[in-house]
């Protein structure tokens, strides 16, 4: 495959500063979304030029750049969201919305909150906010739960064995190195080890057409990407419970199920 430019105007050096203070602010408050995208910055260097690479040396991939939907302006458009039909992917992403009150424009809005080429007119950048914006559509496809500390670890892990970048990498794994010390278990971490093989299994999903993808059934949509159920994962969702599931955010930690204050004190050191 052919090796693309740098993204204009970029060093190609990666900032692990700003990566590793962003990591401990995420750590210490979950809910900070605004350091994912930091940490994404200062690691992901030549991350979308790789990718923008593999998109198109494929025919399908080719159109896709070619007609350069922006996807969040379609999953922000309510008519849009409400065309698909019962049992399929965009179905589970409408009751995804609905349950989860996140929203397309949501997380654009949050991504913006830090500097970057996001919004440039380019290929590169245009790749960036294609993968930022079919975040939601990986949950709904791979199972792990978006407002849950567990599920996000998983799915980070899985979008790092998908489409590389160092900042996905750094954030799973910092992720499951404290769950042990929080949970006391291993539980957390093999289902974010989990994520990253289900990852590496799966066929690749930045190249898909989402306009197409969301009409399909959610059951023949998996088997065909090849996305298996996650065995760990579901495993410590019932063993560990909501708020150790949660451990990264102590705001959905003691909305769950009002857990025992030892388990809030544990998330809290």
């Amino acid at each position: 495959m052919a090796k693309l430019p740098p993204f204009p105007g970029t060093t190609g050096r990666r900032d692990w500063r700003t990566a590793f203070d962003a990591i401990k602010k995420l750590l210490a408050n979950g809910d900070d979304t605004t350091q994912v995208f930091r940490i994404m910055r200062a690691l992901n260097v030549g991350n979308a030029p790789m990718n923008y690479a593999r998109l198109i040396a494929t025919e399908q991939g080719g159109r896709i750049a070619y007609d350069r939907v922006e996807l969040a302006q379609r999953f922000s458009d309510p008519a849009f969201v409400a065309s698909f039909a019962p049992g399929t992917v965009g179905a589970a992403y409408r009751t995804f919305l609905e349950t989860t009150g996140y929203s397309a424009d949501g997380l654009v809005e949050v991504s913006r909150l830090v500097p970057s080429e996001d919004d440039l007119a380019h290929p590169y950048a245009w790749f960036g906010r294609r993968v930022r914006d079919t975040h939601d559509i990986w949950h709904v496809l791979t199972g792990y739960k978006a407002d849950e500390s567990m599920g996000e670890a998983a799915l980070v892990a899985f979008s790092y064995a998908q489409v590389g970048g160092l900042g996905w990498a750094l954030i799973g794994s910092a992720a499951a190195l404290k769950s042990m010390r929080v949970t006391g278990s291993k539980l957390f971490a093999k289902a974010v080890w989990e994520g990253y093989r289900n990852g590496r299994k799966a066929k690749w999903i930045s190249g898909e057409d989402y306009l197409e993808l969301l009409h399909e059934p959610l059951d023949a949509a998996r088997a065909r990407l090849g996305i298996v159920t996650p065995v760990a994962y579901l495993r410590a969702q019932r063993e560990l419970g909501p708020a150790l599931a949660s451990y990264l955010s102590m705001q959905k930690a003691e909305v769950a199920a009002a857990a025992p204050a030892t388990v809030l004190e544990r998330i809290a050191a």
